[in-house]
């Protein structure tokens, strides 16, 4: 009878270390959150620029645009610089409204269904000051 009570102990000592060993390498290898990556609509210097101009996003994450500074701002998607030239697709991504106040924003989320490669976009009012940017989806 102490010979099985001891098995008995052992075995749920094993099970209870499997559990927890298991249970902590899930809890520490959860797959990659989706981001969101904020680009300022006029740079804090007062530029006319998007800040940063050049972002490099995974399948999944979102693009927030936020009004900073010398508004009106927009972002039109150039329907002959996003991937398969798709102009239908740059409408659907773009934001034609004038954004006026600051913090005022505008999100974009790179979802799966979206090919991956690059998106280059302006904002209408100051395109020909410069103001364009580029965002690159990898999988």
């Amino acid at each position: 009878m102490k010979l099985i009570s001891q098995i008995s102990r052992s075995l749920s000592l094993a099970f209870l270390t499997v559990v927890l060993v298991a249970g902590s390498f899930f809890a520490v290898v959860s797959p990659a959150a989706a981001e969101t990556f904020t680009v300022k609509m006029g740079s804090d210097k007062g530029m006319l620029m998007f800040e940063p101009a050049n972002v490099t996003i995974h399948t999944g994450d979102t693009v927030k645009w936020v009004n900073n500074k010398l508004p009106p701002h927009n972002i039109m998607f150039d329907d002959k610089q996003v991937p398969n030239a798709d102009k239908e697709l740059a409408t659907k991504l773009s934001q034609s409204q004038l954004l006026y106040s600051p913090g005022e924003s505008y999100e974009v989320t790179f979802t799966s269904d979206l090919p991956v490669g690059s998106y280059s976009y302006y904002c209408v009012p100051h395109r020909g000051a410069g103001m364009l940017g580029k965002i690159t989806v990898e999988s």
